[in-house]
């Protein structure tokens, strides 16, 4: 008994080795900076990795169905735009604090709607997530800057921008936001149907037809849920800078992917969890902020993390290969 408990958090972290690698640049920029282990920057962190956080957990779950959905930052400046603009509408002229819902729901509710046509068209034609979302992405993209005019939008309502800056306590108001979005779509992923028949799905996907799984629908409902979150994360991003412009979200979809990879969800689906995606999270983050701390050029940060994604994506392939596939030296 006692054996299998000291076990335990060993074997845990050799399936979610992204936290030892967080453990070690976490050590690593601790010595390298004394600004690096300070309140603040920690909170800093947070800030800057929860609105790639939120959307990420969406994609855990739309990777773990072996789908992609590369509309997210399209969706994120589609929302933050919707939600700037429709606040400040002469029709909630009289609303106060209260013109923020209108410009809110919308933003939710165009996030969520554009999740549902990616999923239904996947359903119903049967074309891979990659080319539909691909070309939801140019058109969601198009269609910002024929509604924005190619200009930013500014909020006026200082209630707005100040929930972008607000604290619960030491905690920033966004990275709670983000911090309990983990815990509820973790509980969905390990505790509920929908969670088990996620990996069903994904794991092979005419067993789980053949088990009686309407997998369409399914699917759907996860690519709602990523519209949502992407959404979401447009809101709050608009919040934190006051203004919305078209080209917000750009690249986004990238940085989602990397760090849901780097979390240990695989690319054919059937396997991922939240806490690893978590991880892939905060390893981005921690490596983005030390290194800006240190003064090292932004572009080397990229070349980093695109060697640590390759060589993830590679690893993960050569232990998964077996027999006649396994790499020839």
């Amino acid at each position: 008994m006692s054996q299998s408990v000291l076990k335990s958090p060993l074997g845990w972290l050799a399936s979610n080795p992204i936290w030892g690698f967080i453990a070690l640049i976490f050590i690593f920029f601790s010595f390298a900076n004394p600004y690096f282990f300070a309140l603040q920057n920690f909170q800093n962190i947070l800030v800057q990795t929860s609105t790639i956080g939120v959307i990420a957990l969406g994609m855990t779950l739309v990777m773990i169905n072996g789908n992609i959905d590369l509309s997210v930052g399209a969706v994120v400046a589609l929302a933050a735009s919707l939600c700037v603009d429709i606040q400040g509408w002469s029709l909630f002229a009289d609303w106060g604090n209260w013109a923020i819902l209108p410009g809110v729901v919308a933003a939710l509710v165009a996030g969520t709607a554009l999740g549902a046509l990616n999923g239904l068209i996947v359903w119903k034609t049967g074309v891979d997530a990659f080319i539909v979302t691909l070309g939801a992405m140019l058109g969601v993209r198009g269609l910002v800057f024929v509604y924005t005019k190619e200009q930013s939008f500014f909020a006026a309502n200082f209630s707005f921008s100040d929930f972008g800056s607000s604290s619960i306590g030491p905690i920033p108001t966004l990275a709670a936001l983000f911090l309990i979005s983990t815990a509820i779509v973790h509980f969905v992923l390990s505790r509920t149907v929908h969670g088990r028949n996620t990996y069903a799905v994904g794991g092979n996907r005419s067993a789980a037809v053949n088990a009686g799984i309407r997998v369409g629908p399914h699917m759907m409902i996860n690519f709602m849920i990523v519209g949502f979150l992407a959404a979401l994360a447009g809101v709050t991003l608009s919040s934190q800078m006051g203004a919305a412009t078209p080209n917000l979200g750009t690249n986004y979809e990238l940085w989602v992917i990397t760090s849901v990879v780097l979390g240990g969800t695989k690319l054919q689906g059937g396997a991922g969890t939240i806490m690893g995606t978590l991880g892939g999270v905060l390893a981005i983050g921690i490596l983005r902020n030390g290194m800006n701390l240190m003064q090292v050029p932004a572009f080397y940060v990229l070349v980093i993390l695109g060697s640590i994604l390759i060589a993830v994506l590679l690893l993960d392939k050569q232990l998964n290969r077996k027999g006649k596939e396994e790499l020839r030296l």
